[in-house]
């Protein structure tokens, strides 16, 4: 278990912004995991869980208290079941289950981070999220003071949200297990319609694993959504929003608002999100509400591929990407009354 004092954490985090921890621990097994975070709690220390730190936003002064790495590793694959360690790369783990040949989490390729963090914020994109897959997490309870293991119901998962959500200061996720399929090397079913119109299938078709892996890359690619360290559009969290589940009446206000802004045939996305409620588009809204490709004139400016995603061009602070965060937000309540929520976790800083 390695230990720093006074070390920078900005280089941990896909933003690459925020200033030093007092110390930061990397541990690389479960039980020196278990230790470091017993640790903190019996001395009544301040802790930070960093894993692969694509949904982390930390503040300029750093963070007073231990930061706590988590570098596990693990990958075990047993008919279609895997389990992977909390500290395991995400986008390698679907690579090599599309290399098995098994399908749940293709279309999750290129989405940086740890296998550890998807369950916290049920991770999703392109019509899978892993709520769908995930058996079971077993997580250090830190109120009870030992290992649970949680059920797929026990995780209440929603829409970017679940119980370690919920409770941020409760569970260290330690290992994650999924129950994948066997379709002879075929997709799950393609669900999001870019992705079927870049496949050339229909939605609900199925597609070669690999092809399908393959072009949802390519897709994330195109709007700077994977990691490359020469192009600053990736310099991000990805989406910095969530999309907007809105009431029928809230809904029916909102309709309201576009007619009278952009005119009475336009309409807004609009997609089914349970009894009563409808998820509109985060990047809609940014846009129409001004803040197109590559707004601002600062070191903090929105992705030239991608509305959602709030970039540092290189010599930004925490405060410059807040800034932006926050003429966002007021721009869009001003234009559509509907208030974004940042996907991000924010540690020593507020929106």
């Amino acid at each position: 278990m390695q230990e720093l004092h006074d070390a920078p954490l900005a280089p941990l985090t896909t933003f690459r912004l925020g200033g030093p921890a007092d110390r930061l621990i990397t541990a690389t097994t479960d039980a020196e995991v278990i230790a470091a975070v017993r640790e903190a709690d019996d001395a009544g220390t301040p802790l930070l869980i960093i894993g692969g730190g694509s949904n982390l936003v930390i503040g300029d002064k750093g963070f007073a208290g231990t930061a706590l790495r988590i570098a596990t590793t693990g990958f075990e694959l047993a008919g279609t079941t895997l389990e992977l360690a909390a500290g395991e790369v995400w986008t390698d783990a679907v690579a090599r289950t599309v290399e098995a040949g098994l399908a749940g989490i293709e279309c999750l390729a290129g989405i940086p981070g740890s296998a550890g963090a998807t369950p916290i914020q049920n991770v999703g994109a392109y019509g899978q999220e892993v709520s769908s897959v995930i058996t079971e997490v077993i997580a250090y309870d830190r109120e009870a003071g030992e290992t649970v293991t949680l059920s797929n119901a026990d995780c209440v998962f929603s829409y970017r949200h679940s119980r370690f959500k919920a409770h941020p200061e409760r569970y260290v996720v330690l290992r994650v297990r999924f129950g994948l399929e066997d379709a002879a090397g075929l997709s799950g079913p393609v669900k999001y319609a870019e992705t079927a119109r870049a496949l050339g299938v229909e939605p609900g078709d199925r597609v070669p694993l690999a092809a399908a892996r393959e072009t949802v890359l390519k897709l994330r690619s195109g709007k700077g959504m994977v990691l490359d360290p020469e192009d600053h559009d990736t310099w991000s969290a990805g989406s910095f929003f969530t999309n907007p589940i809105l009431t029928d009446e809230q809904f029916a206000a909102f309709h309201a608002r576009v007619k009278e802004r952009l005119g009475a045939d336009v309409l807004p996305p609009a997609y089914p999100a349970g009894d009563s409620h409808t998820k509109t588009s985060a990047a809609w809204l940014i846009d129409k509400a001004g803040f197109t490709k590559g707004y601002g004139s600062g070191p903090a400016r929105i992705s030239t591929k991608h509305t959602l995603a709030l970039t540092n061009r290189g010599a930004a602070t925490t405060e410059d990407l807040l800034d932006l965060a926050r003429e966002v937000v007021a721009g869009v309540h001003d234009a559509f009354g509907i208030t974004l929520v940042n996907e991000p976790v924010t540690i020593g800083a507020k929106l």
